[in-house]
Formats: structure tokens, sequence, C-alpha cells
């Protein structure tokens, strides 16, 4: 079954291309937009990176390991990370040193997989190759120098402008995202490829044909991702907050450039909401991984929670699904742990390479995988994985069949058991007398008297989690 994804650009679903497994020169390429290394990654850009987690692991599950070349950039000079350095009095490297480290150690504690020195490139090690870039740009006519010495890309040189976010159809707008950077641009619509030094940049400067300057926010993705996979690749993914204008700029410089198509398949996942609305500091919404284990939860959890949905849809998230996450993530160890118990392997050896990736791909169909492969369609996924643990064992499937099944499943997932803490807390006599009392008002429809005893409850630290037979209660974490 081919591994098939959502593609941004034409608006349908489409098989990825599969390398040829006889050229080991042959590999699956794919470029992710990585972080702004300024400040922490909040929850909403981890929704990212761990559906991306999911993506890598599929493909590698599938392809295998080195036939899939993941590169995600780190984005560490531009206007918020030179204000981080100046504010704070530090060199630039410095600022961006801590808060790659902290990005780091944030995706491990949510067991997405490392990427490699190599494959990790940052914007200032890449210089030259910007600089090249936008030479071949002004040569061929799609860009212009302005009178301050900032180099821009002149939109109307490319035709096909507008064809991934469908911008054409749309009125223009100042503030739309073409508005940056617009003093000395000669159509609205044009983007910086070279920024001409000013005070506010410090020491934070390159030399170019055009004068001392820093790059563009959009050459950087252009000049790594030509440097490290080619003038095509296989697969483009990012935010949906970065299709426009960075993904239609991407293509648009890129495209003069080489001469060639970019991307041949593009990908977004969508936003993620809290309590129903976008995240801001300003509303106390915004989240990052620090503040939700200092509450009590683990990374572990908000991963779950993160897989709960379509990547292609919002996710409206709270503190609640977490506690959800926990209990299902307990549930899904059990299961493990019975299957694993019944196979007589310990769980830790669910996880090795050979049992991983040496499993006939053809072997691999179990419905959980057959959901991942379907669009990334996770919370399919995972109700596959429920679903398949109450019924009987199926006739004709071995024990072995399920074990490399489930082994599969559990990598692409990226859910790693052993950091997975068991609740095993009592609730008090008290608290399931008014439990009771919840449940068979719900019973009786009275739904009134229901929130009554469920405030009630919160009240006294309680999280009553309602299931199709029953219920689960659960000590509210701070």
């Amino acid at each position: 079954m081919p591994i098939k994804l959502f593609d941004s650009l034409t608006r349908e679903i489409r098989e990825l291309r599969r390398p040829d497994p006889t050229n080991p020169k042959d590999v699956f390429s794919f470029y992710n937009c990585g972080p702004t290394v300024y400040a922490p990654a909040h929850i909403g850009n981890f929704r990212t990176f761990v559906v991306n987690d999911v993506l890598r692991r599929l493909l590698e599950l599938e392809y295998g390991k080195d036939k899939v070349r993941y590169v995600r950039n780190l984005t560490d000079v531009d206007d918020k990370t030179i204000k981080r350095s100046r504010d704070e009095g530090r060199p630039l490297a410095d600022v961006t040193k801590q808060w790659t480290q902290k990005f780091h150690d944030d995706c491990a504690k949510l067991n997405c997989l490392p990427v490699s020195e190599k494959f990790e490139p940052t914007a200032t090690g890449y210089i030259r190759q910007q600089v090249d870039m936008i030479d071949v740009l002004m040569k061929k006519g799609n860009a212009y120098r302005a009178p301050d010495g900032s180099v821009y890309f002149k939109v109307s040189s490319f035709p096909d402008y507008g064809t991934l976010s469908r911008v054409k159809e749309r009125e223009l707008k100042t503030g739309s995202g073409f508005a940056a950077d617009a003093d000395e641009k000669e159509d609205l619509s044009d983007f910086a490829l070279w920024k001409a030094h000013k005070a506010d940049d410090g020491d934070n400067a390159w030399d170019s044909p055009w004068g001392r300057g820093r790059p563009g926010w959009h050459i950087e993705c252009s000049a790594m991702s030509k440097a490290l996979l080619g003038d095509t690749i296989d697969l483009h993914t990012g935010g949906v907050d970065l299709l426009f204008p960075h993904h239609e700029n991407e293509i648009a410089q890129s495209e003069c450039c080489n001469g060639t198509k970019f991307s041949r398949h593009w990908y977004h996942s969508e936003h993620l909401l809290v309590d129903g609305k976008k995240m801001s500091k300003s509303l106390g919404n915004l989240y990052t991984l620090d503040d939700l284990t200092a509450k009590g939860f683990s990374p572990m959890a908000l991963r779950y929670a993160l897989l709960m949905g379509h990547p292609r849809k919002q996710l409206n998230f709270m503190l609640d699904s977490l506690h959800a996450a926990e209990s299902a993530l307990d549930n899904m160890r059990n299961v493990i742990e019975r299957i694993c118990d019944k196979a007589n392997i310990p769980v830790t050896e669910l996880y090795t390479t050979e049992r991983i990736f040496n499993a006939p791909k053809d072997q691999l169909s179990w419905n959980a995988l057959r959901a991942l492969r379907e669009d990334l369609n996770t919370p399919d996924a995972l109700g596959e994985f429920f679903h398949s643990s109450k019924l009987a064992d199926p006739s004709g499937l071995s024990l072995e069949w399920r074990i490399q099944n489930l082994a599969g499943f559990c990598y692409v997932m990226g859910f790693n058991f052993s950091s997975v803490v068991k609740q095993n807390i009592e609730a008090p006599a008290t608290i399931t007398a008014l439990a009771e009392k919840r449940w068979a008002a719900k019973k009786a429809k009275d739904f009134a008297g229901a929130d009554a005893f469920r405030k009630e409850l919160t009240a006294a630290g309680w999280s009553m989690l309602d299931g199709k037979d029953g219920y689960k209660l659960e000590p509210i974490k701070k």
C-alpha cells in the first residue's frame, strides 16, 4: 500500500514518490521548515514538528532509513533573533545557540528523532549559497537592487506566482504579507532577498556584491534545500502559516534560479487552538513544554494529544486533553504489555531496530498502519489500535505478525513507554460517591445535575473522564 498525502499545490491526495531500491543514490528528499531560534518553541510549533516526525518515521519504515534524507533548517538570523541579541546585549551566536539547545532538548523529551548536524543547516552557515542564488536571479532579471542596497525579487517576473496559495484569487491588501520591507520596493508584492545593513543590525552583516547586509528570510530555505537536496525535492512541509508568503516565495525564487520544478509535493499541518482561541500571550493561553511539565504532565502525553486530531484540521487543545492522553497511554501500555507477555518478550525488545525495520513490508498491513499511509490519519490510527485491542486474536494471523505490526506502529507514532508513568491513585470514598451521583444523573439525562456534580469534583481536585460504559477518576494536576 503506497503512502498517500494531501498535496497543498494540487489540492488533492496523491501518492508520494517511492525511491528506487536498486539505486543507492536515489533517496526520498524531504525538507521541513524549522524554528526561528530566539525563544522557546510553543506547543503550536511542536504540533508541526511532531507531525513531521511521524511522517519522517513512516517514510523510514516504508523506504528504509538510508532511503530518506530529511533536512530541517534553523533560522538564526532575522529581525527577531537580532532584536533579542540587541535587547540582551549578547552576540547573536550566543543567543541562537542557547535557544537551539532548548529546541533540541524539547524535541528529545517529545521523542522526536534527532537531525544530524549536516542536515540541520543554519541561515548564517549558508550565506555564500544564498548570495550565489541572488546573483543568478539578478542576472536573469528576476531581481533588482534598490537605492539603499537591498535586493528584491520581482514577483511580476514569475507568471506562476500565487499557484500554491491561490493569492491571485484574493484582493491584495497592505498588511497581507506583501507590505514588509515596502520602503524601497518597486511593487508592493516584491519581497526582500538581501537586506542592506542598518544600524539596528549591529555587527550582524555580511559582504555581498550589493554591499554589506543580511539575507531575507525566504531565500535561506531555497539555498539550503538546493545545497543539501538538489534543485528538485520530493516533499516540502511546514505549518499552514508558512504557506503564504514564505513557501510561495520559495517556489518563485527557486524555480526562477534553477529553471526546474522546486518540490514535487507540498504538505501543511493546520493551526493549534487553545480553548477554542488562537494562542497569544495576552490571552494567557500560550503554552511551552516547560509550562505543561510544570503542571505535572508528561511530554509523551503532549505528543499523544497533538496527534489526536487530523494534522490537516485545526486541533483545539485543552488541559483536559492531556488528562485524556495520559489515560489513553496507560491503556495503550497495558495492551502492549499483554501482547508482549503472550509472545514471551519484554516490551523493550519491541523497539529493536531489527524488529522494526526487518519485517517484510507486505506484512505490515495492520489497519492502524494503513490509516497512517492514507494521508497521515493519526486519529484513525489511534482508533484502530484500541479497536483491535478489544477483538479476539484474528484468526490466521500469527503472534509474530501482530508483534511486527505493533513495533512498526509504535515506531511511527513515536510512543516511548519507558517514560509513561501509570496512574494508580485510588479516589477517596467521598469522591467515588460523588462520581456515582454524577454518573447516575448523566444516565438519567439530568445534565444540569451532572454538571453541578462535575463542578464539585473539580473543586475537590478530581477529574472524571467519561467512557461508553463507565468513567475514570484522576487527580487534577496543578
